[in-house]
């Protein structure tokens, strides 16, 4: 375990006080304050230092942004000059292979573009790799690459896996820190799977099977919480209920949503 080597304080320092603080928020998943931390402090660092280091230009050039990440940094800047010149050069470098990968193929795309169906059928030229067929395979699986990729997402994965582990650490190491855990009102569902996969990765049988008890009957409750919530707010547009209470229902909607999905940009 990486907090149990060398190091151990600074470490602690990086990682456990952020976690303090995330929990120590009112939220429906302490993760997703943590993981909008991150994003919020990846896309800060992407548009200001990062501009002038060459090897996250390299990587950026490489990798790109999701459309998410794409997104988050268009609308996070009124000078728009530190996203231009980031995409000038990913587009400079995507174009280069895109238009090599073409070049290359054109020679064989001509040649069948020439050859009517039937000199194919009487040639047997079907029999032989289609140069089309592969060229499209080709670009298809760059393309799909590209899209999956970003190096945003890769540095909030990269510490989001840190935290987990820090979580699971502290939960085992201090007890006032696992008291504020089974206080709170659960998780989202994918930092759910994350806790699950991280008890895996991280705890030994004894300390997973504890874990998961008390990570689920957390869960379950405030799923179920929530789920009522919700309810109660579709049953407060019945006539009959026109003079009842709201009591916790009037933001169930965006806070139901988040539960599942994660982190969102829902306008509130």
């Amino acid at each position: 375990r990486n907090l149990l080597k060398g190091g151990i304080v600074l470490k602690e320092r990086i990682y456990t006080i952020p976690v303090n603080e995330a929990f120590e928020v009112d939220s429906e998943c302490p993760m997703c304050v943590l993981e909008k931390r991150i994003e919020d402090d990846a896309i800060k660092y992407t548009l200001g230092p990062s501009m002038m280091e060459p090897d996250r230009r390299i990587e950026t050039n490489k990798k790109g942004f999701c459309r998410r990440h794409f997104t988050k940094l268009y609308n996070a800047q009124e000078n728009r000059l530190p996203l231009g010149l980031i995409i000038d050069t990913h587009l400079m470098e995507q174009n280069g292979i895109l238009h090599d990968m073409y070049n290359k193929a054109l020679p064989g795309l001509k040649k069948e573009a020439e050859i009517s169906m039937a000199e194919h059928l009487v040639k047997g030229i079907k029999s032989r790799k289609d140069q089309t067929d592969e060229f499209i395979r080709a670009v298809t699986d760059k393309l799909s690459q590209l899209e999956k990729s970003c190096t945003i997402c890769e540095k909030i994965n990269f510490n989001m896996d840190k935290f987990t582990d820090v979580i699971l650490y502290l939960y085992f190491k201090e007890p006032e820190f696992r008291d504020r855990f089974v206080s709170k009102k659960g998780f989202c569902l994918p930092h759910l799977k994350m806790l699950l996969e991280g008890s895996v990765k991280y705890l030994n049988k004894r300390q997973r099977s504890e874990f998961v008890m008390a990570l689920m009957t957390m869960q379950l409750n405030n799923l179920d919480r929530i789920k009522e919530e919700v309810h109660w707010f579709t049953q407060m547009f019945d006539y009959k209920n026109r003079n009842a209470s709201w009591k916790n229902s009037r933001d169930a909607i965006p806070r139901s949503i988040e539960k599942i999905c994660g982190p969102c940009d829902l306008n509130r």
